[in-house]
């Protein structure tokens, strides 16, 4: 089955009950049991639900993996992937990631004795200076947030296997659309699906994937006794969101292309990051690793003027100055004041998120309106 189908029937079926072709919202916690332990496979929502099993079995079935698990949140189910440590384990991270995951690992896990390195993985061979007897996980964005940059799975997976690490890829700018890191020697994919898998904008939500069962049912134990489960009514959201990501990311891309070069040819814009540019550092590996280059960009104003961006992002129309990225709508950020604001400004500017820095989550408009927009709050 390929991908499109995939989308609409991969690891689906109709409803027992009265053939139903969407999964039904079992808006239910509790399932009747005809004698202790006696039940139909469903005992307590947290556990199990028919509507997020159906949905886990989606997750499964768009990136090749084998067993999928639902969170309330992108940020729980990274909480979950590093349950999988114990104390005075270290993990090597890419340095420029979204700002919830950098602040999830230094505030939250560093004080109960997991050690995390951030650095640049651009070069994968830069990962094994970071690896010592303690290492247990790389972790790994690509394209990363914001700066775009482009981390070559396949090599890090080498390097993974190689140390008996494991390998965690967060997909959620590429999506399984564009990129099935499992297929590329990945352990672990991890979604917001509160992005572009669920695309509307109206639903929080996070997602793994894997292939190995002992794996999946270690998971599977963390994700039922911590209890960061999503309920029915978002399962069946996000169900509705996959059955039409091809043909959204299909725009996607049409248009993050069209606004990128437009950028990019603008006088008053310093640089563009898009991995879609032949400039691009690691172009070619995306290349070889995507099937097109997504919707996200980012751009910097000339003088890195803070002043400048802010009265960039403030006038536009058809972008909405907003959190998140991946729905239908267009959105406009500022990654310093907003999404990255919890990584120190030291650590920011390494990685390139200056205060002029403005990302872009490029919706399906039609793309002369959305040029037209960034053309007038330029300026």
């Amino acid at each position: 089955m390929k991908f499109n189908t995939k989308t609409i029937h991969g690891g689906q079926e109709h409803d027992p009950a009265y053939g139903s072709v969407m999964p039904p919202i079992y808006q239910t916690s509790t399932y009747a049991q005809s004698t202790p332990g006696g039940h139909k496979g469903y005992e307590y929502s947290r556990t199990h639900n028919p509507t997020r099993n159906a949905l886990e079995n989606a997750f499964a079935s768009i990136e090749n993996g084998k067993h999928g698990l639902a969170f309330g949140s992108g940020l729980a189910a990274i909480d979950a992937v590093i349950k999988l440590l114990e104390p005075g384990d270290e993990v090597v991270s890419t340095n420029d990631l979204y700002g919830g995951t950098y602040r999830l690992f230094t505030s939250i896990f560093k004080k109960f004795g997991i050690k995390f390195h951030f650095i640049g993985m651009e070069n994968a061979s830069n990962i094994e200076c970071y690896i010592n007897e303690k290492t247990k996980l790389i972790w790994v964005e690509t394209p990363t947030n914001p700066m775009m940059n482009i981390i070559d799975i396949k090599a890090t997976a080498a390097i993974a296997k190689k140390h008996q690490l494991l390998l965690a890829v967060d997909n959620t700018f590429a999506t399984p659309y564009l990129q099935r890191p499992l297929d590329l020697g990945a352990d672990i994919v991890m979604h917001s699906a509160t992005k572009y898998i669920g695309g509307h904008s109206d639903l929080v939500m996070g997602a793994l994937i894997v292939k190995d069962k002992d794996l999946a049912d270690r998971l599977y134990f963390i994700q039922n006794a911590s209890g960061a489960v999503c309920g029915p009514q978002d399962s069946f959201l996000a169900l509705r969101g996959i059955k039409t990501l091809h043909i959204r990311m299909q725009r996607h891309c049409e248009n993050g292309r069209a606004v990128a070069e437009f950028l990019n040819n603008h006088p008053k814009i310093e640089a563009v990051y898009w991995p879609g540019f032949e400039s691009h550092p690691n172009h070619d590996i995306a290349k070889a690793q995507m099937n097109d280059f997504g919707g996200m960009v980012s751009f910097t104003t000339k003088g890195n003027n803070y002043e400048e961006a802010i009265k960039i992002v403030e006038n536009l129309k058809i972008f909405t100055l907003a959190e998140s990225l991946g729905g239908v709508e267009s959105l406009a950020g500022h990654p310093a004041s907003m999404t990255h604001a919890s990584i120190p400004r030291e650590e920011r500017e390494k990685t390139g998120v200056v205060d002029s820095l403005i990302r872009l989550s490029v919706g399906i408009e039609d793309e002369e309106d959305l040029i037209a927009d960034l053309k007038q709050a330029i300026g």
